[in-house]
């Protein structure tokens, strides 16, 4: 039975489409809980969303303030934090509209490592309001946590970890994508979110890891794993990566390796990009280096490159895809751009089983993605 979603009001100012507003980005390109009505960024005031992201419409509108917002529509369900920048401390103005918001009615949803729950003011407004909030990066209680078991070893269908060369450089967007697209041709796949957008977006497993102990982190991601292989019975699992294994800023990569022991990896890379985000004195990686790191500390191979178009023309997309496939001959894409053939066949010719089941699904559900004959390809 499909869940009723909740309204939301996703505030983002001065980030949207940016990269500290990648949780507001993500929202409003996907959400299984909430249904976005409007985002508060007054640099973008008067835009459609979608459109700002430089994709189609949304009919989601940007609006200048709180005040703006709720001129246009009824008062949502929720009132979302969705930026996410490096540190995590709220600005004074920006607490005013939480509680203006949860004066309003709206329960509070928050992605920060700030934890709104434990604020002495922010508690005691939820409570005169009657409403909630949710800390989404809030680390389950310890006799809920999870060491490492060796249970991964049970499970017997593909694991497919998405990691990158950066953070924010398209990793969620892409595993949501490829998810949805095997969903509908109908291969159950099953995703493990390990950051706290896609909790948001609806996925059932997983933990926003950054936030927990280092002693649970790879046993958290070894226990989401094995709770959607026991659970759901899925064709294939993908787990959404954090970071980069050569981040030298975060580990976060290296417990999704060890945690998940994936049997691929398709890497994520924004060409265009030159210094790590945030880190504006680090250069990126290339990614061969990337390659080279996660196979030398895991017995997974990287299967396909994804790419981020940020910061690129159409043109220099297909440019870099094409010298990519060139130079490391693995299936190059821009799913947001060019959708998830070429990493569907990829996962198809590396696991012939996934392979079997593909070149049994009726030709009309095939088309509707482009996928063709699987089988002959």
């Amino acid at each position: 039975m499909a869940i009723a979603k909740k309204t939301a009001l996703v505030y983002c100012e001065k980030q949207f489409g940016l990269v500290d507003g990648k949780t507001t980005n993500g929202l409003v390109r996907h959400s299984e809980i909430y249904t976005v009505v409007g985002v508060i960024d007054s640099s973008l005031a008067g835009q459609d969303a979608g459109e700002a992201l430089g994709e189609q419409a949304r009919n989601i509108p940007i609006f200048a303030d709180l005040k703006d917002a709720l001129s246009h529509c009824e008062v949502p369900d929720c009132y979302i934090y969705g930026k996410a920048p490096l540190d995590a401390y709220i600005l004074p103005e920006e607490r005013l509209l939480i509680l203006e918001a949860m004066k309003k009615g709206m329960d509070i949803v928050n992605g920060l490592h700030q934890f709104f729950s434990d604020d002495l003011e922010f508690a005691q407004a939820a409570i005169h309001n009657n409403v909630q909030i949710r800390d989404i990066r809030k680390p389950p209680k310890l006799e809920n946590l999870h060491v490492f078991t060796g249970q991964i070893a049970t499970v017997n269908v593909p694991v497919v970890a998405l990691l990158g060369t950066d953070c924010a450089c398209g990793k969620m967007t892409t595993a949501i994508e490829l998810n949805q697209a095997l969903n509908q041709l109908g291969v159950k796949s099953v995703l493990v979110a390990t950051g706290q957008t896609s909790l948001m977006q609806g996925a059932r497993y997983g933990v926003s890891i950054d936030a927990l102990v280092s002693q649970f982190v790879i046993g958290e991601i070894e226990h989401a794993v094995v709770q959607a292989f026991e659970n759901e019975s899925p064709d294939i699992i993908f787990v959404e990566g954090q970071s980069a294994v050569s981040h030298p800023a975060f580990m976060s990569s290296l417990g999704i390796l060890k945690g998940s022991l994936p049997d691929g990896v398709i890497l994520q890379h924004p060409p265009a990009r030159k210094f790590r985000c945030d880190f504006p004195h680090l250069s990126m990686p290339t990614v061969e280096q990337e390659i080279q790191l996660i196979e030398a500390i895991s017995s997974a191979s990287v299967i396909a490159i994804a790419l981020s178009h940020e910061g690129m023309q159409n043109s220099e997309v297909l440019s870099a895809i094409e010298r990519y496939e060139q130079q490391l001959q693995l299936p190059t894409t821009d799913v947001l751009s060019y959708g998830c053939q070429k990493l569907i066949q990829a996962i198809a010719n590396r696991f012939p089983s996934l392979n079997q089941k593909l070149s049994d699904i009726a030709p009309e559900s095939k088309q509707s993605l482009n996928m063709g004959d699987l089988s002959k390809k």
